[in-house]
């Protein structure tokens, strides 16, 4: 997956005068806007040497991690903090196969702290050889330059079905 894989669009309020009173935001002076940040984490996602550290940097370290939670997936269940995000993608790792997986975006849109990615997901589970495909539909919070909220909305079914042994 990577960053030019998604088409950006940015929604604004639809009436300024609703926006909120700069005089008491906060100073964001440095702090990457959320458009950047979620660029950032797609092309270390995408890079193949990003360790799991290093994609988990990108997340605050407390965390709003919701899946579907399926015992037949060990890798789909909620995350609490940067270290639980860090476990995903090495038990990703650990139970799929390298080089035969991996996602595209075909829509991002940003509007604020939120972003909502849909796009395509894939792979083969290790232990079965069973290969799986799913949409997905992901929405990222992002406060003070990092992830704070991160909601998958996938067809766990499909990859519960290619964790399990047999037919």
């Amino acid at each position: 997956m990577t960053s030019t894989d998604a088409r950006v669009a940015t929604v604004e309020a639809p009436d300024a005068s609703e926006a909120p009173d700069t005089a008491e935001a906060p100073d964001t002076a440095g702090v990457p806007d959320t458009a950047a940040v979620v660029d950032a984490y797609l092309a270390t996602v995408a890079d193949p040497a990003a360790t799991p550290e290093r994609i988990a940097a990108h997340y605050g370290e407390r965390v709003d991690w919701m899946c579907a939670d399926n015992p037949a997936v060990p890798w789909l269940r909620p995350r609490a903090t940067r270290d639980d995000v860090a476990a995903h993608w090495r038990e990703l790792r650990e139970h799929t196969v390298a080089g035969a997986g991996g996602a595209s975006v075909d829509a991002l849109v940003i509007s604020g702290p939120e972003a909502v990615l849909t796009g395509q997901l894939w792979g083969t589970v290790r232990a079965t050889g069973k290969s799986f495909r799913s949409p997905f539909a992901l929405r990222f919070t992002v406060e003070g330059g990092e992830i704070v909220r991160h909601h998958v909305y996938e067809d766990s079914l499909a990859i519960a079905a290619a964790c399990t042994p047999g037919e």
